[in-house]
């Protein structure tokens, strides 16, 4: 598997030192080709950004230059049309957010493995079939 998909968890610490910050970083130069969805992932980083900075994190100013730099990330963008259906059969089966679910399908997809840095997220598919699609963000040493 060399499709490597991240999430909007570990994309947002691309740009935002948070903890795994530095993980997450890594994982932009592995050998793999990364991966993410084409409107959610920039999507939930500006939300990511607007919680940052209600709780003061982070200024208008910081999150703005985020933002501007999402487009210029190294990720091939895919449709989320046309992982819908399968996202929301996911959802159904791990009790996740579609939103989330729409990762794991681009990963299935793909024949990838998504890295995130969500924990409740990679909790609730650790046990499951779906276990071999999902990276966490700090196995940095796991096979893409």
């Amino acid at each position: 598997m060399s499709a490597i998909i991240v999430d909007a968890s570990v994309g947002l610490k691309w740009f935002v030192p948070e903890v795994h910050s530095v993980e997450a970083r890594q994982w932009r130069s592995t050998s793999g080709d990364l991966h993410t969805l084409a409107v959610f992932f920039e999507i939930e980083i500006a939300n990511a950004l607007w919680k940052k900075i209600g709780r003061g994190e982070l200024s208008p100013d910081d999150a703005a230059a985020v933002l501007s730099k999402l487009p210029s990330a190294p990720l091939q963008r895919h449709s989320e049309a046309v992982l819908m259906q399968a996202a929301l059969d996911l959802a159904q089966q791990i009790q996740r957010t579609v939103y989330d679910s729409l990762y794991i399908a681009l990963a299935v997809q793909l024949g990838g493995r998504m890295v995130t840095a969500d924990q409740r997220l990679y909790n609730s598919v650790s046990a499951t079939r779906l276990a071999n699609y999902v990276i966490w963000v700090a196995d940095i040493a796991a096979p893409p």
